[in-house]
């Protein structure tokens, strides 16, 4: 099995399999994400498919996790992916979860028949985009989504029984709009109540000066300090049920893990004692920040 390069996962899929059912991702407009920009979006055919299922099965027999990559296989038609859901289960016979990216536009593409009848077949849970409740953000960084959409998707997702594990993206307003972003984005959060959170810091390296363009004239970097506060409001605005937190990204200044709001102040503490110190032993240093 040869993949189509480059290949991302989320951090938590580490010890998954990975199979490819599309290449790239359908959408691919938003100005602070890199990953598919230099790959044409494929749906592949599913025989393709289920030859790597075939080479994983006799080479991993006994895989108990699969991610289905590149950027959104959910786009995929849904009785071809029901096809390769049960194809995966079948040739693995110890296999207990199966997960994907999703983009807002799937879920609301996708009928909520057709949502349930996927979940069933075995796709459990989907890692989801938000990256700011700021309409005006989203906008600007060209996400296609807006608040009231991502509400209406993972709503029909809750519904048909998915986990969702959703990601921010801390600095994305620049400074002027940090914290209507932290505030806005905490709204849009206690709304979808998603079972696992995930907050990234934005790092562009040589596509800052681009990214800042295009946002306009005014919009500035957040240093440190400027993203833990950030970080601290964001937390702070958060009424959540029950939702596992981390910021244990390497794009993060300050890792973190908790279950929300249950250690919400424990967080915040956390929070307050490394801005209290520049030089806080809590904070990952500069040169182990990366991606």
């Amino acid at each position: 099995m040869e993949y189509n390069m480059p290949l991302y996962r989320p951090p938590s899929e580490a010890g998954s399999l990975i199979i490819q059912a599309t290449y790239g991702c359908s959408a691919n407009t938003c100005t602070f994400c890199l990953m598919y920009k230099g790959k044409k979006f494929k749906i592949r055919r599913v025989e393709e498919v289920k030859k790597d299922i075939d080479y994983c099965a006799r080479a991993w027999p006994k895989a108990r996790r699969v991610f289905l990559a590149d950027g959104d296989a959910l786009v995929v038609r849904t009785s071809q992916l029901l096809e390769i859901l049960n194809y995966l289960y079948e040739k693995l016979p110890r296999l207990e979860r199966v997960t994907s990216y999703a983009n807002p536009l799937n879920l609301i593409v996708k009928s909520q028949e057709e949502l349930d009848s996927i979940r069933r077949a075995g796709l459990t849970m989907l890692y989801y985009g938000v990256e700011s409740g700021d309409p005006d953000v989203l906008e600007r960084v060209r996400k296609k989504g807006d608040p009231e959409t991502m509400v209406e998707g993972i709503d029909k997702a809750h519904k048909a029984g998915f986990e969702i594990s959703v990601t921010v993206l801390l600095g994305l307003a620049g400074k002027e709009g940090s914290d209507r972003h932290a505030r806005l984005t905490a709204r849009l959060l206690n709304r979808l109540q998603p079972e696992y959170i995930g907050a990234l810091t934005l790092m562009l390296g040589p596509f800052e000066e681009n990214f800042a363009g295009s946002m306009g004239e005014d919009f500035r970097f957040l240093d440190k300090k400027e993203t833990l506060e950030e970080l601290r409001t964001m937390i702070e605005e958060f009424e959540l049920e029950n939702s596992v937190f981390r910021t244990n990204h390497a794009s993060n200044w300050l890792p973190l893990k908790g279950v929300l709001n249950r250690d919400k102040q424990s967080l915040l503490k956390i929070i307050d004692e490394a801005l209290s110190s520049p030089d806080s032993p809590l904070l990952r240093p500069a040169e182990l920040r990366g991606l």
